[in-house]
Protein backbone atom coordinates (compact mmCIF):
# COMPACT_ATOMS: atom_id res chain seq x y z
CA UNK A 1 0.00 0.00 0.00
CA UNK A 2 1.63 3.23 -0.75
CA UNK A 3 1.13 6.64 0.94
CA UNK A 4 -1.60 8.01 -1.36
CA UNK A 5 -3.71 4.64 -0.51
CA UNK A 6 -2.60 5.22 3.27
CA UNK A 7 -3.99 9.09 3.36
CA UNK A 8 -6.83 8.27 1.62
CA UNK A 9 -8.11 5.63 4.08
CA UNK A 10 -7.01 8.28 6.88
CA UNK A 11 -8.55 10.87 5.66
CA UNK A 12 -11.76 8.96 4.69
CA UNK A 13 -12.05 6.99 8.35
CA UNK A 14 -11.95 10.48 9.60
CA UNK A 15 -14.76 11.96 6.99
CA UNK A 16 -17.22 9.36 8.23
CA UNK A 17 -16.05 9.95 12.09
CA UNK A 18 -16.91 13.37 11.86
CA UNK A 19 -19.76 13.39 9.78
CA UNK A 20 -21.11 10.84 11.97
CA UNK A 21 -20.93 13.35 14.96
CA UNK A 22 -21.92 16.14 13.40
CA UNK A 23 -26.06 14.43 13.20
CA UNK A 24 -24.89 13.22 16.95
CA UNK A 25 -23.64 15.71 18.72
CA UNK A 26 -25.63 17.52 21.21
CA UNK A 27 -24.37 20.63 21.72
CA UNK A 28 -24.54 22.43 18.65
CA UNK A 29 -20.84 24.09 19.38
CA UNK A 30 -19.51 20.68 19.04
CA UNK A 31 -21.83 19.22 15.87
CA UNK A 32 -20.49 22.96 13.95
CA UNK A 33 -16.74 22.12 15.23
CA UNK A 34 -17.42 18.36 13.85
CA UNK A 35 -18.79 19.69 10.18
CA UNK A 36 -15.76 22.01 9.83
CA UNK A 37 -13.70 18.97 10.76
CA UNK A 38 -15.72 16.50 7.96
CA UNK A 39 -14.97 19.78 5.36
CA UNK A 40 -11.25 19.66 5.99
CA UNK A 41 -11.18 16.07 5.89
CA UNK A 42 -13.40 16.56 1.63
CA UNK A 43 -10.85 18.96 1.00
CA UNK A 44 -7.90 16.60 1.35
CA UNK A 45 -9.72 14.03 -0.46
CA UNK A 46 -9.90 16.55 -3.22
CA UNK A 47 -6.28 17.19 -3.00
CA UNK A 48 -5.66 13.70 -3.47
CA UNK A 49 -7.53 13.30 -6.47
CA UNK A 50 -5.83 16.50 -8.01
CA UNK A 51 -8.87 18.57 -7.84
CA UNK A 52 -6.58 21.35 -6.40
CA UNK A 53 -9.19 24.13 -7.22
CA UNK A 54 -12.15 21.78 -5.70
CA UNK A 55 -10.14 21.75 -2.49
CA UNK A 56 -9.26 25.08 -1.82
CA UNK A 57 -13.01 26.40 -2.84
CA UNK A 58 -14.08 23.83 0.04
CA UNK A 59 -11.81 25.63 2.50
CA UNK A 60 -11.89 29.04 1.58
CA UNK A 61 -16.10 28.82 1.00
CA UNK A 62 -16.99 26.28 3.28
CA UNK A 63 -14.68 26.56 6.24
CA UNK A 64 -14.80 30.73 6.10
CA UNK A 65 -18.62 31.01 5.70
CA UNK A 66 -19.39 28.27 8.30
CA UNK A 67 -18.42 29.81 11.13
CA UNK A 68 -19.65 33.38 10.48
CA UNK A 69 -22.98 31.46 9.35
CA UNK A 70 -22.85 29.85 12.69
CA UNK A 71 -22.04 33.07 14.87
CA UNK A 72 -25.16 34.79 13.19
CA UNK A 73 -27.22 31.06 13.86
CA UNK A 74 -26.49 31.32 17.84
CA UNK A 75 -27.07 35.34 17.61
CA UNK A 76 -30.91 35.00 16.31
CA UNK A 77 -31.34 31.36 18.07
CA UNK A 78 -29.87 32.71 21.43
CA UNK A 79 -29.27 29.60 22.42
CA UNK A 80 -28.21 29.14 25.62
CA UNK A 81 -25.09 26.83 27.23
CA UNK A 82 -25.13 26.82 30.92
CA UNK A 83 -23.97 24.04 31.42
CA UNK A 84 -21.09 23.76 28.90
CA UNK A 85 -19.15 26.63 30.05
CA UNK A 86 -15.05 26.28 30.02
CA UNK A 87 -12.51 28.74 30.75
CA UNK A 88 -9.35 28.90 27.71
CA UNK A 89 -7.06 27.21 30.27
CA UNK A 90 -8.40 23.75 30.67
CA UNK A 91 -7.88 22.90 26.94
CA UNK A 92 -4.40 24.65 25.96
CA UNK A 93 -2.48 21.64 26.86
CA UNK A 94 -4.30 19.54 24.22
CA UNK A 95 -4.46 23.11 21.80
CA UNK A 96 -0.70 23.88 22.30
CA UNK A 97 0.27 20.15 21.27
CA UNK A 98 -1.48 19.89 18.57
CA UNK A 99 -0.50 23.50 17.23
CA UNK A 100 3.32 22.45 17.62
CA UNK A 101 2.68 19.32 15.76
CA UNK A 102 1.14 21.18 12.63
CA UNK A 103 3.48 24.03 13.03
CA UNK A 104 6.32 21.07 12.97
CA UNK A 105 5.29 19.90 9.74
CA UNK A 106 4.59 23.00 8.13
CA UNK A 107 8.79 24.25 8.93
CA UNK A 108 9.28 20.45 7.63
CA UNK A 109 7.63 20.64 4.78
CA UNK A 110 8.95 23.78 4.10
CA UNK A 111 12.48 23.28 4.74
CA UNK A 112 12.85 19.70 3.82
CA UNK A 113 10.18 19.12 0.88
CA UNK A 114 9.13 15.52 -0.08
CA UNK A 115 12.04 13.46 -1.03
CA UNK A 116 11.64 10.57 -3.52
CA UNK A 117 8.22 12.37 -5.38
CA UNK A 118 8.48 13.01 -8.34
CA UNK A 119 6.29 15.03 -10.79
CA UNK A 120 4.39 13.06 -13.55
CA UNK A 121 5.45 14.33 -17.35
CA UNK A 122 2.79 16.63 -18.58
CA UNK A 123 0.61 14.81 -21.13
CA UNK A 124 -1.21 17.09 -23.62
CA UNK A 125 -4.79 16.56 -21.94
CA UNK A 126 -2.84 17.96 -18.65
CA UNK A 127 -2.32 21.30 -20.32
CA UNK A 128 -5.78 22.21 -19.83
CA UNK A 129 -6.21 23.21 -16.12
CA UNK A 130 -8.68 21.89 -14.12
CA UNK A 131 -10.16 24.68 -13.19
CA UNK A 132 -11.24 25.42 -16.49
CA UNK A 133 -12.61 22.09 -17.18
CA UNK A 134 -14.88 21.97 -14.53
CA UNK A 135 -16.23 25.27 -15.55
CA UNK A 136 -17.21 23.82 -18.92
CA UNK A 137 -18.96 21.09 -17.16
CA UNK A 138 -20.51 22.51 -14.72
CA UNK A 139 -22.26 25.35 -17.38
CA UNK A 140 -22.65 23.03 -20.06
CA UNK A 141 -24.02 19.60 -19.60
CA UNK A 142 -24.46 19.83 -15.90
CA UNK A 143 -26.42 23.63 -16.36
CA UNK A 144 -30.16 22.46 -15.01
CA UNK A 145 -28.62 20.64 -11.94
CA UNK A 146 -26.55 23.63 -11.08
CA UNK A 147 -29.58 25.55 -11.42
CA UNK A 148 -31.68 23.29 -9.52
CA UNK A 149 -29.27 23.52 -6.47
CA UNK A 150 -29.39 26.59 -6.76
CA UNK A 151 -33.21 27.34 -6.26
CA UNK A 152 -33.26 24.88 -3.55
CA UNK A 153 -30.42 26.56 -1.55
CA UNK A 154 -32.51 29.63 -2.04
CA UNK A 155 -35.61 28.53 -0.26
CA UNK A 156 -33.90 26.54 2.16
CA UNK A 157 -32.12 30.11 3.10
CA UNK A 158 -35.82 31.69 3.23
CA UNK A 159 -37.36 29.25 5.41
CA UNK A 160 -34.33 29.20 7.61
CA UNK A 161 -34.48 32.87 7.56
CA UNK A 162 -38.94 32.45 8.25
CA UNK A 163 -38.40 30.07 10.84
CA UNK A 164 -35.77 31.56 13.06
CA UNK A 165 -37.80 34.96 13.11
CA UNK A 166 -40.79 34.30 14.16
CA UNK A 167 -42.58 34.02 17.05
CA UNK A 168 -40.11 36.96 18.90
CA UNK A 169 -41.32 39.51 20.84
CA UNK A 170 -38.66 41.98 19.05
CA UNK A 171 -39.48 40.92 15.46
CA UNK A 172 -41.70 42.35 13.47
CA UNK A 173 -43.53 39.84 11.03
CA UNK A 174 -46.41 39.04 8.68
CA UNK A 175 -48.51 37.00 8.02
CA UNK A 176 -49.92 36.30 4.15
CA UNK A 177 -52.84 33.81 5.74
CA UNK A 178 -54.40 36.31 7.69
CA UNK A 179 -53.70 38.93 4.72
CA UNK A 180 -55.47 37.10 2.23
CA UNK A 181 -58.21 35.92 4.64
CA UNK A 182 -59.33 39.54 5.69
CA UNK A 183 -62.27 40.87 5.56
CA UNK A 184 -63.62 44.48 4.85
CA UNK A 185 -65.55 44.50 8.33
CA UNK A 186 -62.64 43.44 10.32
CA UNK A 187 -60.91 46.27 9.17
CA UNK A 188 -63.19 49.47 8.99
CA UNK A 189 -66.10 50.14 11.21
CA UNK A 190 -68.70 52.45 10.35
CA UNK A 191 -70.01 54.60 13.41
CA UNK A 192 -73.57 55.95 12.79
CA UNK A 193 -73.69 59.35 13.96
CA UNK A 194 -75.96 62.21 14.33
CA UNK A 195 -75.78 65.52 11.69
CA UNK A 196 -74.50 68.02 14.03
CA UNK A 197 -74.90 71.81 12.82
CA UNK A 198 -72.17 74.16 13.50
CA UNK A 199 -73.07 77.25 15.94
CA UNK A 200 -72.76 80.51 14.12
CA UNK A 201 -70.13 82.75 15.64
CA UNK A 202 -71.16 85.21 18.04
CA UNK A 203 -71.22 88.69 16.88
CA UNK A 204 -67.79 90.75 17.90
CA UNK A 205 -68.84 93.73 20.64
CA UNK A 206 -68.45 97.38 19.79
CA UNK A 207 -65.30 98.72 21.32
CA UNK A 208 -65.79 101.63 23.33
CA UNK A 209 -65.68 105.01 21.26
CA UNK A 210 -67.11 103.67 17.96
CA UNK A 211 -70.66 103.58 17.09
Amino acid sequence: MDYQTGFFYLFAFVLLFAAYRVITARNPVHAVLFLMLSFSQASALWLLLRAEFLGLTLVLVYLGAVMVLFLFVVMMLDIKLEGDRWSFWQHFPLAAVLGGLVALEIIAVLWVGFPNITAPAASVAGEVSNTKALGLLLYTEYLYPIEVAAVILLVAMVAAIALTLRQRKDSKAINPGAQVSVRASDRLVVVPMNATQKPAPAAAAPEEGKV
